[in-house]
């Protein structure tokens, strides 16, 4: 039976992230507007849900990004997009991954609850408002409250990501 290498000190945060590549995670868009109205959407992959009374959820967004101060205002509202498996570029473009394309360029965007974009043909849109927020690391972790709902009409295949690529859970 071959061991398995185990990581302490400096080697935590590398063997931290390999790790983590092993858990599959549903890939999400956070879409808001800034303080100056501007429409913003960014990709993540850490959402989940917190509690069903109240509807609620966590997402992870990097302190690095200039959003990072706006969600931290209690309140502040946002939608999380749930992609579906074939909005892969949806998300390249929304995480950056496409240079200077403006990110509401791909997709069917509309205005919804407070004038908040979302993605009508996203598997499910919540919307939010920032409730809780604190930091750890790098990260700024938001709990929001959960106003509004809305499922798409496309079979149920969304967006995964694991080990550094996209995956599919299609059940065809």
């Amino acid at each position: 039976m071959q061991e398995t290498p185990k990581h302490q000190g400096e080697d935590l945060s590398t063997a931290m992230k390999l790790g983590m590549r092993r858990l599959a995670s549903g890939v999400s868009v956070l879409s808001t507007r800034t303080d100056s109205g501007e429409r913003f959407a960014m990709t993540v992959s850490s959402v989940t849900s917190v509690s069903d009374d109240p509807a609620s959820l966590l997402v992870c967004v990097n302190r690095q990004l200039a959003l990072e101060g706006h969600l931290s205002t209690l309140g502040t509202p946002f939608a999380i997009n749930i992609l579906a498996s074939d909005q892969r570029d949806i998300s390249n473009l929304c995480a950056g991954f496409l240079g200077d394309e403006p990110r509401f360029s791909l997709g069917d965007w509309r205005q919804g609850r407070d004038s908040v974009p979302y993605l009508a043909n996203a598997q499910a849109t919540f919307f939010c408002e920032s409730d809780q927020v604190t930091t750890y690391g790098t990260h700024h972790i938001v709990i929001a409250r959960i106003v509004e709902v809305v499922l798409g009409e496309l079979k149920v295949d969304p967006l995964v990501y694991v080990d550094g690529g996209y995956a599919s859970l299609s059940r065809d």
